[in-house]
């Protein structure tokens, strides 16, 4: 394996790239390839004349070139090929193209057209990236690691495919989510593509589409479970804590039945979290934080409602439950403010929940002795002042929830979290139509701007990217062994900080996606230094070394290693 590396050349002060590569070798590899780009010395010195047409490009010209052709693309997945394909030659112009436009373009690179990148997955494979390990192959764990491109990995992301976005399983499909989400770490944190390192553990499949589809790539048998999964799992932690040290390790889209115990298990033994729970409940906790405060009022005199009560739910309630006791509950009193909606109505302690609903389970009341206790009732019954969907249930907040809400209090916090679009509780234009515009409301895709009586909504969108990125960026700079709930605490507020209550958003622009992710791992170094785990530097010293860790796609110069 190589290790990649910038250079700084202290006599003439220029930045540039050992290149272990020359003349087809380099331009065929997409992290060092600059395509028309290269300048003349370069052409001269690695012996690339000829490879290319006789003008040497700027960068921006380049951008001009692809973004032209990208707006030629017609429908959302054939841009995602066209920007897969741009990745495949060139990741410093990809980067550059999607941080210059990234509104339009997080949304194909990620949620929601992954989702149909995933489900297409072996029709639509042209070339490898990141590792893909199956379960068969676990005892050669070590040979599969030293595959990777370089060896200072500093990002893992991880999934088995199980459940992937709102879509189940997927498979080897699963693949394109961390392909994904290492792209969102580059984009937003500025971790350089080369330390990062997306990894498929292919352990089957119960898709029985898939299984029957003769041009499937993934192994071809149900999913492992029980002692054999785990046995998977604990040779892979163990191989990667042996080639990736001090590598930051993200669990993505694991299903419910493994991904809290995964997390549990392994958190001490290595710096690692779980996005779809710890993610999912920072970025929520940072716009309750917005829309409470916003309302000069405390979290702690709020009523929650859940609807939906799996990985999501439970990620933002235990975060919630940490900011209210930081707001002076105990631990009882912040979970009596919590009331968790299942499938089977308001989730009692006699009902046998599930490992997530169990520590947010209620006790039984005498005025509620039904067997079942709708969304309805328990909005009704408890004055819910903000009511969260994780449910994936298209239209489940219908009209009369939505008007009881606006009774309840003078602005109801509603957020529609279920992804995509098609599987939101309510559309942010029912939302403020029945609420007559009073409501708070976010949600889990974009959407665009509702106007209701001449007046416009702007649409905060619960975006996992203005956490996640930063708090990986946090946890590299400050070296900390491992993440905790709390680190997820003072994210949140980083986060909230940057907003502008009167311009009636909950959360940042995504174009500040950057100084968001800047902000947020600040915020993550600072108290894992003042915790005894991360680097010991002054708050001005630590803020210039998570600067200096965030890359800017740029072409720097080259010379031959």
């Amino acid at each position: 394996m190589q290790k990649f590396s910038i250079q700084f050349d202290p006599m003439t002060g220029e930045k540039y790239i050992n290149v272990p590569f020359t003349k087809q070798q380099l331009v065929e590899h997409p992290i060092y390839n600059k395509g028309s780009a290269f300048t003349e010395i370069e052409r001269e010195q690695l012996g690339l004349h000829g490879l290319f047409p006789r003008h040497n490009s700027t960068i921006e010209e380049q951008l001009h070139r692809v973004y032209d052709n990208f707006s030629l693309k017609e429908t959302p997945i054939e841009k995602f090929i066209f920007l897969l394909s741009l990745l495949d030659r060139n990741e410093t112009l990809f980067y550059r193209l999607l941080l210059e436009h990234a509104e339009e373009m997080l949304p194909i690179v990620y949620t929601p057209t992954v989702g149909e990148a995933a489900k297409t997955y072996s029709h639509m494979f042209r070339r490898p990236r990141g590792l893909y390990i199956p379960a068969d192959q676990i005892s050669q764990i070590d040979r599969i690691l030293e595959s990777s491109p370089f060896s200072n990995i500093s990002l893992i992301v991880v999934t088995d495919g199980e459940r992937i976005l709102g879509l189940g399983d997927q498979g080897v499909g699963g693949m394109v989510i961390p392909v994904g989400k290492t792209s969102l770490y580059v984009v937003g944190a500025g971790i350089h593509p080369a330390l990062c390192l997306p990894i498929l553990l292919d352990v089957g499949t119960n898709n029985e589409t898939l299984l029957n589809d003769p041009l499937y790539l993934g192994v071809r048998h149900k999913r492992l479970t029980g002692e054999r999964y785990d046995e998977v799992i604990e040779e892979f932690v163990k191989g990667v804590k042996r080639h990736f040290p001090h590598a930051l390790l993200q669990w993505e889209d694991f299903g419910k039945h493994h991904a809290l115990r995964l997390l549990n298990r392994y958190q001490e033994r290595l710096c690692s979290f779980d996005d779809d729970i710890q993610g999912t409940g920072a970025v929520t906790v940072a716009a309750l934080y917005s829309a409470i405060y916003g309302k000069n009022e405390k979290l702690k005199d709020q009523s929650y409602v859940f609807f939906g009560f799996g990985q999501a739910g439970y990620g933002i309630a235990t975060l919630l439950m940490h900011a209210l006791i930081e707001e002076g509950l105990t631990m009882q009193e912040a979970k009596k403010r919590i009331y968790p909606v299942g499938h089977n109505g308001l989730v009692f302690e006699d009902m046998n929940p599930h490992e997530y609903q169990e520590p947010f389970a209620r006790h039984r009341v005498q005025d509620w002795q039904n067997d079942k206790v709708d969304l309805f009732d328990t909005i009704l019954n408890t004055k819910a002042t903000v009511l969260i969907g994780t449910s994936g249930i298209f239209g489940a907040f219908t009209e009369n929830v939505l008007s009881q809400m606006a009774k309840n209090t003078e602005k109801p916090v509603i957020f529609a979290l279920s992804n995509p679009n098609n599987k939101c509780e309510c559309t942010p234009e029912q939302a403020i139509q029945l609420t007559k515009g009073k409501c708070l409301i976010a949600t889990g895709s974009p959407f665009p701007p509702v106007i209701l009586n001449n007046i416009e909504y702007k649409i905060s969108q619960c975006n996992n990217m203005y956490i996640f990125p930063g708090v990986g960026l946090g946890a590299i700079v400050s070296m900390t062994p491992k993440i905790t709930d709390q680190m997820f605490i003072v994210a949140s507020k980083a986060l909230a900080a940057m907003v502008d209550h009167e311009s009636g958003k909950l959360l940042p622009e995504i174009h500040e996606i950057r100084k968001v992710a800047e902000n947020v791992a600040f915020a993550v170094a600072q108290f894992a230094r003042d915790t005894g785990m991360g680097i010991r530097l002054p708050d001005e010293q630590l803020r210039t070394a998570v600067q200096h860790a965030m890359w800017k796609p740029e072409y720097l110069a080259y010379r031959k290693d």
